[in-house]
């Protein structure tokens, strides 16, 4: 390429990089835009929550650490149940309404951790909070997979993956001050702070239902909605506003048809059950990331603990600027599913060089591990693109809620059985361990690599 061409082809990159954390972070259509804002403050807050909240709770409500882990435990346990519960409720009472709500009662839950103390409030809080926060999750992929169809729905769950991953960074940033204070009263401010924070996600959800009448529609219930048609030329509008990224959809007549008949349970769904249990597996990546590995790295290899920041750090990067572009690659069911087969494979990849970093001295240690994270972030970003595909297109589109909250529970007992999993692995039996979770990985793999060939989508999938 000759020389005069560099900068040209220099700022055609920058313009195609601003264009697209434009898109992801000001999106152009409403439901998207109020989604990320939404997504926005709710990880600001989660990111400082993570910062502060185990100090909080042993050093300024006085609670002993095994205490504290089996009230998260508790709390983990009602999660599972209102991620459920939310799925069904989206379908009656409207996704974009039930939302609203569960913001709202996140942040006020939150919130009151500044002020509470003894082990039976502290219980009954995170109770609140984390049966908010998971009945939310349930709720805004009811909301995601009403408004947009086919690979549509996937690039926005994509970007909001971004968008959660950038709001953590920064919320631990916040966080940073009221650790530098380390005091009773600075982690109370802090959580108070969170909670407001949480708070305000629920004004653009807000905004959304006053904004336009297809946006009112999304609070209907989903019976209700279905009543109300679309013009011919709305209806023929497809998932994106032409410039490529997400659009939310407006229902045909023909579809508003189908949506007011009884949908499937998922319960009923063999199919999409085996499908929740094995991305449910998966799932437990993130505990291994988040648990697993502080530990592995804090007992049993000589490498500083501020690698386990470095590595957290690293992946939050990684997802924030590849997320979007390895969900292109899993738009259909087969390819989704081969897709989670890939990201299986590199996981358990990954947990052998996990095991690795145990070996050898300090510099080869760091090495290990900085390609392990390389090789996790990428599982990661391949299997978070394979589950959304699936999850979204072998739903039945009339229960969307109810699919969308079993998957989401699936993920909530990931969240709950991780730490226990991982710890009496990894930590309790050392590179064993590691091998037995490859192992565990490669054969879900080959579970997901069968199912390319056998799953088919929902016959009322509109994508």
């Amino acid at each position: 390429m000759p020389t005069t061409d560099a900068p040209r082809v220099e700022r055609a990159r920058s313009r195609r990089l601003v264009s697209e954390v434009s898109s992801t972070f000001r999106p152009a259509d409403p439901v998207a835009r109020a989604l990320t804002a939404a997504s926005l403050s709710l990880t600001v807050a989660n990111g400082m929550f993570y910062a502060v909240s185990a100090l909080l709770f042993t050093r300024a409500m006085g609670i002993p650490a095994v205490t504290v882990g089996i009230g998260l435990t508790v709390s983990g346990a009602v999660g599972v149940l209102t991620s459920l519960g939310a799925g069904y409720l989206a379908d009656r009472v409207g996704a974009l309404r039930l939302l609203t709500l569960c913001v709202v009662a996140q942040g006020l839950s939150l919130a009151s951790f500044s002020v509470v103390d003894g082990v039976p409030a502290f219980v009954a809080v995170a109770c609140l909070a984390t049966g908010a926060r998971q009945a939310g999750a349930s709720a805004r992929s009811a909301l995601v997979a009403r408004s947009f169809t086919g690979p549509s729905r996937v690039e926005m769950r994509a970007r909001l993956h971004v968008v959660v991953n950038v709001g953590i960074g920064l919320g631990t940033c916040v966080a940073a001050a009221a650790l530098l204070v380390d005091t009773a009263a600075a982690y109370r401010i802090a959580v108070f702070a969170v909670g407001c924070v949480t708070t305000t996600g629920a004004l653009p959800l807000v905004r959304l239902a006053r904004s336009t009448e297809a946006a009112r529609r999304l609070a209907e219930p989903a019976a209700s909605a279905g009543q109300e048609t679309a013009g011919p030329e709305m209806a023929a509008q497809g998932a994106t506003d032409g410039s490529g990224r997400p659009t939310a959809s407006v229902p045909s007549p023909d579809e508003a048809t189908q949506a007011v008949s009884p949908g499937r349970s998922p319960f009923r769904d063999p199919q999409y059950l085996v499908v929740v249990g094995l991305t449910s597996v998966f799932a437990v990546h993130f505990g291994l990331q988040t648990v697993g590995l502080p530990l592995w790295i804090a007992s049993h290899t000589e490498v500083p603990s501020v690698m386990i920041s470095v590595l957290l750090v690293l992946n939050t990067v990684l997802v924030a600027l590849f997320q979007v572009r390895f969900a292109r690659g899993a738009t259909t069911v087969p390819s989704a599913a081969r897709t989670m087969t890939r990201a299986c494979v590199v996981l358990a990849l990954a947990c052998g060089l996990y095991a690795a970093a145990a070996v050898g001295n300090v510099a080869l240690a760091v090495t290990v591990l900085l390609v392990a994270a390389l090789v996790h972030a990428a599982a990661e970003l391949w299997g978070e693109a394979g589950s959304w595909t699936l999850s979204f297109d072998l739903a039945d589109e009339r229960t969307a809620g109810a699919y969308q909250g079993l998957s989401t529970m699936g993920y909530a007992v990931a969240t709950m059985i991780a730490p226990l999993l991982v710890t009496t692995t990894v930590i309790s039996h050392g590179p064993a361990g590691w091998a037995m979770l490859a192992g565990l990985f490669v054969l879900v793999g080959l579970a997901f690599a069968l199912g390319a060939r056998r799953w088919a989508p929902h016959p009322t999938d509109r994508g």
